[in-house]
């Protein structure tokens, strides 16, 4: 399983990364392999706001359907089109094709309450 130490991680298994005050999500290498086959994403439309915690969307596998939720709160600034016309980079490149939006937050260290790769490792060691 792959967990960058570059990112930060929801317990929701939603990835983080800041650039500026923008934070890219996606969701994690352990989400999409416990999903399996992702057939569906509905993404959040740009201009939303999002709360952390709260649901931005669902993604859907051959096994399930399942919540995004938004790691940070703010306003989603960009969506990944290409994910939503080829739902399964998210099995094949979760963290880089396969990311879903961009979040502009208000407050950056909003990302500092979220796990580190080591704190990640040991959630989904369990």
């Amino acid at each position: 399983m792959d967990i960058p130490a570059n990112l930060r991680y929801s317990t929701d298994h939603e990835w983080a990364s800041l650039e500026g005050t923008r934070v890219r999500v996606g969701i994690t290498d352990y989400a999409q392999d416990a999903l399996g086959d992702v057939v569906f994403v509905d993404l959040p439309e740009v201009g939303a706001v999002v709360e952390a915690g709260g649901a931005m969307g669902e993604v859907e596998s051959t096994k399930s359907v399942s919540e995004l939720f938004a790691p940070v709160s703010g306003t989603v600034v960009a969506v990944n089109d290409g994910c939503v016309d080829a739902p399964e980079q998210i099995n094949s490149d979760p963290y880089g094709a396969g990311w879903l939006c961009e979040i502009e937050v208000a407050d950056v260290s909003q990302v500092d309450s979220l796990l580190d790769a080591p704190a990640y490792t040991d959630l989904t060691a369990h």
